[in-house]
């Protein structure tokens, strides 16, 4: 049976080339969390994070000095109690922020060195629902500076053009009667038939706030508004959902089963984004999921497409996967060696064993440094 025999972490930093901007925050660089299990076998899995845009040591620390001892020399089969273990072990310390991320990512490791042990690509290992592409809506829509209205609705059409048939935008940072102008060029810009989803992250402040942007945007159809709200503030996303026919989805920064199941229980999402990499690895990620089919509600899971690809493949209720089809803002996809691609809308899954993809060895070096524990 293979075991652990070492895990080696990276914490990389890597700028964007132009700063951008959400609504309630301006990015300059990404700091990264990576993370290699290798097995007596001679495998290699591999798992990876976004941390935020500083202290990305912190993932090392947690993962060199909490979690690592907990698995080295273990079987690297025994999933379920290693996460179980890992979560133990850092009562303490975590249940969310960055020490879940470092869960999430060793989790993640682990399914992808015992796929990689059996020469099976992940989704196949999973069990999949979908065995050669699934559905993707094109992410996009920041603010940039001098990026007008007219700019962004370029930018929306340039998607469809591409053949994607949903298509996402940014919206909470300017006034009501500013962000409605730029909701209504993209929804001019993609026609009626496109899906229009819009990001707030984390924007407003109360429900009053909210409805004065909402009913703005409902006349142009979105797909959903995401994060309204802190994602503590699930009271209040359960209020706008239900004073507001367009469908709320969050969930893309809650840490573990019980924080989504509030989230269910309060009819506070009809969509869940939770991410595989943040909530506590891909185990606990197929926990929720399969909470959330229970309660009718489907996964839309939040960024990293490389990861939640081949999970939306294996979920029958996931329907689409976030995907960017530059490293602009998602600039993670320097750091591997095979990008997943896109057609008509779909992204093609990848078919060699495990994740598919490894790390750019060079292009890693020139943002972070590896340590090992055995």
């Amino acid at each position: 049976m293979p075991r652990i025999e070492s895990i080696s972490i990276c914490a990389a930093v890597v700028p964007l080339d132009r700063v951008t901007s959400f609504a309630t925050r301006t990015v300059s660089k990404r700091e990264y969390g990576l993370v290699k299990v290798r097995s007596s076998d001679g495998v290699e899995g591999i798992g990876f994070c976004y941390v935020g845009s500083a202290a990305g040591e912190l993932l090392r620390v947690a993962v060199e000095q909490l979690l690592a001892p907990v698995l080295i020399g273990q079987d690297s089969y025994a999933v379920e109690g290693l996460w179980q273990a890992m979560y133990r072990e850092s009562l303490l310390q975590g249940r969310s922020g960055t020490v879940m991320r470092a869960i999430s990512i060793l989790d993640t490791a682990l399914w992808d060195l015992n796929a990689r042990t059996h020469g099976l690509p992940i989704h196949k290992y999973l069990g999949a629902v979908e065995l050669d592409t699934v559905p993707a809506y094109a992410s996009g829509g920041y603010y940039l500076d001098a990026k007008t209205p007219q700019m962004l609705g370029d930018e929306m059409a340039s998607y469809v053009e591409m053949g994607f048939r949903a298509v996402k935008m940014k919206a909470g940072r300017l006034s009501p009667a500013e962000d409605e102008a730029r909701v209504r060029a993209a929804r001019e810009a993609i026609g009626p038939d496109v899906e229009l989803m819009i990001d707030i992250n984390n924007g407003w402040r109360d429900v009053t706030e909210a409805l004065q942007f909402v009913r703005r945007f409902e006349q142009y159809d979105p797909y959903f508004i995401e994060e309204p709200f802190s994602p503590d503030d699930v009271d209040n996303h359960a209020r706008l959902a239900k004073q507001t026919r367009v469908p709320i989805a969050t969930g893309e920064i809650g840490y573990g089963r019980w924080y989504h199941k509030e989230l269910l229980d309060k009819e506070a999402a009809a969509i869940l984004q939770t991410d595989a990499l943040v909530c506590g690895g891909i185990s606990e990620w197929r926990r929720i999921a399969a909470t959330a089919a229970s309660y009718g509600v489907v996964m839309c899971p939040h960024w990293f497409h490389d990861v939640h690809a081949p999970l939306v493949a294996a979920t029958p209720t996931a329907r689409y996967v976030e995907f960017f089809w530059d490293d602009q803002v998602l600039n993670f996809r320097r750091l591997i060696d095979r990008q997943l691609t896109q057609k008509g809308g779909r992204i093609a899954l990848h078919q060699e064993p495990g994740l598919g993809f490894s790390f750019d060895d060079d292009a890693v070096a020139k943002c972070g440094k590896w340590t090992e524990v055995r």
